[in-house]
C-alpha cells in the first residue's frame, strides 16, 4: 500500500442503498438524479418553475429568475408567505392532526404540537407581535433555547412580514449587542433561561447586558418562562409572552409579500472577524429549502425526522424549521446536550420516538465514537432509514462508525 499523500486522499467505496430504498425513493437510482440534475443545468427557470409551483403564491410570478450578476432576483412579480406555507396550506389535507414538532427538553418535559395547534400558537403570537408594534419590514431580534417557541416565534414574525434575526442562544451579550444594532432590530423575543448540561443558560440576564447601555433600537423584550427562575423585568419595556396571550385571538391572516421581500437576516458567527449578516428573500428561500429537504431527505408522510442543528445556525433554519414544515414533516426538537445526564441521549430520543431520519455534524459522531459503542447498543435504532451528516467534511472513519454502529449498515448517508 502506498504511504504518499495522495493515496490517502482517495475514496473508492461504494456502499449502494437496498433494493428497497431505491425502489421506493423519491429518485430511485443515480441515472434518475442525473437527469434531474441535467434538466435542472439545461433550463433552470423551467425547472424551478415547476418547484415553486408545488408552493402556495397569493399571486403568480411574471418572470422566475432575473440575474444580473453578483444579483439574482427569483420569482419577480409574485407575492408568497413563508408561515401560509409552512402550516395553513397543509390544513386542509390530512396533515391537519399530523405532529409538526416533536419536542423534548433537557430536564425529560415532553410535547407535541400537530400542524393545527402549531398555526394556532403561531396566530396567536403573531398577533402578540403586532400588539407590540411589529409591522410589516420590521426586525426582530430572537434569542431563544431550542424550545418550539422558537420556531412559534420564526413563524409569527414571518407570518406578518416582518423579519427574523435569530441569534445562538450559546452566544454572549456582545454577539446580541453587534447583531441588534446592525440589523436595527426594534424587538427582541427571548426568555428567562434555557437548560444546557443540567445548567441554567441566564439568557433574559444576557439581553439586559447587550441592552444596558440604551444606544439601541429595542422598544420591546417579549420573555417567555421557561426555566422558572427570577428576572429583572424593566417596566415600559419587558412584557411576559404568556400574559400578552391573554389579549389576543388565534386569528391572524398571513400577510402577503413579494417573493423578493426580505425573509430573515443570519450573521456569520465571527470567529474570523466582524459578523456578517447576511440577508435571505423569500421566495426563492423557500423554493431551495423545500426541494432541498424533499429530494435530498427523500421525506415522506411517515417519517420522523430530526435535524440536530439549533435555530441559531443555517442548519436549523432550512432543515430543522422550513425545510421540514413546507413538506409537511414530523420534525424532531430537543433543547439540550446530547450527553446530559448521560452519553446516550440522541439514542434514547431515536428510539422512543421511532426516528426515520437523523441528521446531525460529524463532530458530534467523533464525540459519540470517543464515548464508545456501548451507548448506542443499548438502544434499538431500527427505525432509522436515512442518515445525513452536515457542516463540515466527514472522515472516512466517522463515516463508517455512523453507517455501520448507528445505521446498521442499511441507511443511506446524505451530505
Amino acid at each position: 500500500m502506498s504511504n504518499n499523500i495522495e493515496s490517502h486522499l482517495v475514496e473508492n467505496r461504494v456502499f449502494p442503498p437496498s433494493e428497497e430504498f431505491s425502489r421506493n425513493a423519491r429518485i430511485k437510482s443515480f441515472e434518475e438524479y442525473k437527469a434531474k440534475w441535467e434538466a435542472s443545468i439545461k433550463d433552470p427557470q423551467a425547472f424551478w418553475a415547476a418547484e415553486a409551483s408545488e408552493l402556495h403564491w397569493f399571486k403568480p410570478w411574471n418572470q422566475v429568475l432575473k440575474w444580473e450578476e453578483p444579483h439574482a432576483q427569483w420569482f419577480i412579480g409574485g407575492e408568497i408567505n413563508a408561515s401560509y406555507n409552512c402550516l395553513d396550506r397543509h390544513l386542509s389535507t390530512d396533515r391537519r392532526n399530523k405532529a409538526a414538532i416533536i419536542f423534548e427538553g433537557e430536564p425529560g418535559d415532553k410535547r407535541t404540537l400537530t400542524y393545527h395547534q402549531l398555526h394556532r400558537e403561531v396566530c396567536r403570537f403573531a398577533n402578540v407581535l403586532k400588539r407590540n408594534g411589529v409591522k410589516k419590514g420590521d426586525r426582530v431580534l430572537i434569542y431563544m433555547p431550542m424550545i418550539p417557541e422558537a420556531i412559534i416565534a420564526m413563524q409569527a414574525v414571518v407570518r406578518i412580514g416582518a423579519i427574523h434575526t435569530v441569534v445562538f442562544g450559546g452566544f454572549s451579550s456582545d454577539s446580541i449587542r453587534d447583531r441588534l444594532n446592525d440589523a436595527g432590530a426594534t424587538v427582541v423575543i427571548t426568555a428567562d433561561g434555557g437548560y444546557r448540561r443540567g445548567a441554567i443558560v441566564p439568557l433574559k440576564k444576557n439581553v439586559d447586558e447587550a441592552l444596558k447601555d440604551g444606544n439601541h433600537s429595542c422598544k420591546r423584550v417579549i420573555v417567555f418562562r421557561r426555566a422558572n427562575i427570577d428576572i429583572h423585568i424593566e417596566e415600559g419595556r419587558d412584557v411576559w409572552w404568556h400574559r400578552e396571550l391573554e389579549y389576543v385571538n388565534a386569528d391572524c391572516p398571513a400577510e402577503p409579500v413579494d417573493s423578493e421581500h426580505p425573509l430573515f437576516i443570519l450573521y456569520t458567527s465571527g470567529s474570523t472577524g466582524k459578523p456578517k449578516g447576511i440577508l435571505h428573500t423569500t421566495g426563492g428561500y423557500l423554493t431551495g429549502a423545500y426541494t432541498t429537504t424533499k429530494y435530498i431527505f427523500d421525506i415522506r408522510e411517515s417519517d420522523v425526522y430530526w435535524c440536530t442543528a439549533d435555530v441559531g445556525w443555517i442548519t436549523g433554519h432550512t432543515y430543522a424549521t422550513y425545510g421540514a414544515l413546507l413538506n409537511g414533516a414530523t420534525t424532531v426538537i430537543y433543547e439540550g446536550a446530547p450527553n446530559w445526564p448521560e452519553n446516550d441521549r440522541f439514542w434514547k430520543i431515536v428510539e422512543e420516538y421511532g426516528v426515520t431520519i437523523l441528521y446531525t455534524a460529524p463532530t458530534a459522531i467523533r464525540a459519540f465514537i470517543k464515548w464508545g459503542d456501548e451507548w448506542p447498543k443499548k438502544h434499538d435504532l431500527s427505525s432509522l432509514r436515512l442518515l445525513g451528516t452536515v457542516g463540515e467534511p466527514i472522515n472516512p472513519e466517522a463515516w463508517m462508525w455512523f453507517y455501520n454502529v448507528i445505521g446498521g449498515g442499511r441507511c443511506p448517508i446524505v451530505d
